[in-house]
């Protein structure tokens, strides 16, 4: 899969005709938002959280979802639930692993959580990612991890290091790995890509990441290529908050209104606008030195 080879015109198209149906196991916090980002790129999303019902709802559902915010040992339960339900319909799981490094018991958690499930595509900041190369890989093995501070990543890293700490984990996981920053970085077990897409106020709101989750499942239940997912997926929503910044969504204020605006632009995306040259602009391959 190379840049000249993603065509987010026809990716979106996709996920409007097919309207899949997401279930997603995620955090108190950023539910409605994330609900809302399901339904804006033109998916169906269902919030089911509890062991009875989850892996009922999820082998109706064509992706799943997985949030660590709640990591109490019900939250895990439900997640495994789900997860493993997942595996057994050949549903694709997308695993948003909040705060992994941060403590002892989220690390575990997550750590179970790959180790037990087959994850489709792994979706967080470069300390996250970090985290579960060194959990899940060979010690050392995260090139240029960050410090994680609650569920923030802290400090500054080069595109080089954090694209080595995505190949890392993607090797270690056996996942395609996104890494959500200034500069997103998709990557599997051969080769890392930059995504030059996206706006500094994205990082001004609560749920930015959780609501990429969100679109990452959306797109990888509906395109064949779990790569291509990942890497339209990821565009797409950088795309979109650099829309909602320029306010062609309305004049924005502060970080409020402008999730307002992230909101209206995912929900009026216009594909049509982009060109295939302007797409191939926007994914790089990342040289890593060896």
């Amino acid at each position: 899969m190379t840049a000249s080879e993603i065509d987010l015109p026809a990716a979106l198209e996709t996920v409007s005709t097919t309207q899949p149906l997401i279930e997603a196991v995620t955090n108190p916090v950023t539910v409605n938002g994330v609900a809302n980002t399901i339904l804006h790129w033109g998916a169906l999303p269902v919030m089911a959280d509890t062991r009875r019902e989850v892996a009922e709802m999820v082998a109706t559902a064509d992706g799943c979802l997985l949030n660590t915010g709640d990591v109490s040992d019900t939250g895990k339960k439900t997640m495994l639930a789900a997860g493993r339900a997942a595996n057994e319909n050949d549903v694709p799981v997308v695993l948003d692993p909040v705060g992994v490094g941060a403590t002892p018991t989220r690390t575990a958690v997550v750590e179970q959580l790959v180790e037990t499930l087959d994850i489709t595509v792994i979706n967080g900041n470069r300390a996250e990612v970090g985290a579960i190369a060194d959990a899940v890989g060979e010690s050392g093995s995260a090139a240029g991890t960050s410090e994680i501070r609650g569920v923030e990543a802290v400090g500054e890293g080069s595109i080089e290091g954090i694209a080595a700490t995505a190949l890392a984990c993607a090797r270690a996981a056996e996942a395609i790995v996104v890494v959500s920053g200034e500069t997103d970085v998709v990557a599997d077990r051969e080769a890392a890509y930059a995504i030059t897409a996206g706006h500094p106020m994205l990082g001004r709101v609560v749920g930015t990441g959780c609501m990429l989750g969100g679109t990452l499942a959306t797109f990888a239940a509906s395109l064949d290529a779990s790569f291509e997912a990942a890497l339209s997926g990821t565009l797409a929503h950088g795309l979109a908050g650099e829309r909602a910044a320029a306010g062609e969504y309305g004049a924005y204020a502060g970080p409020a209104s402008y999730e307002v605006a992230f909101r209206d632009a995912i929900a009026g995306f216009d594909a049509g606008a982009l060109s295939e040259e302007g797409i191939e602009a926007r994914i790089e391959r990342v040289a890593i030195p060896e």
